[in-house]
């Protein structure tokens, strides 16, 4: 039964954490299109800061110790091939977070940041991460 609530956080803690990843370069995307010192940028700060701190941190760290223990508890080889390929996927979605972590501080002490457009460009990434992590997990093609 513990087996199964594991698996329920874990799934919760992805969700949590990749509305995080879809979210978040959106809102810098209106950041970054906002004049410096602007209250709306203001208002985008508290936002962003926000969802980093209180959502996408601790989410990814329960994704981070929940599917490591799910996998052994499954049986799998952490050697596996399917495994190995899906754990590159979510060691790109980590790198994409430490990046919005980046953004993050950048803004709020006023460091220059890059502007909208690529912002939108890092807005697909996890989409394309997401959908590589799902194809290894579930069809499993070697």
């Amino acid at each position: 039964m513990l087996f199964l609530w594991i698996k329920v956080l874990h799934i919760l803690a992805v969700i949590s954490w990749m509305a995080g990843l879809f979210y978040l370069p959106r809102l810098f995307v209106y950041h970054a299109m906002e004049p410096r010192g602007s209250a709306t940028g203001e208002t985008f700060k508290v936002m962003e800061r926000r969802l980093i701190k209180a959502i996408m941190r601790p989410a990814a760290v329960v994704t981070f110790i929940s599917g490591p223990w799910l996998t052994w508890q499954m049986g799998y080889g952490f050697l596996d091939f399917w495994l190995v390929m899906k754990y590159l996927g979510v060691a790109g979605m980590l790198g994409v977070h430490l990046v919005l972590e980046h953004h993050v501080a950048a803004f709020r002490d006023g460091r220059p940041t890059p502007g909208h457009r690529f912002f939108r460009v890092l807005n697909e990434i996890p989409t394309v991460l997401l959908i590589w992590i799902v194809i290894w997990v579930v069809v499993k093609p070697w």
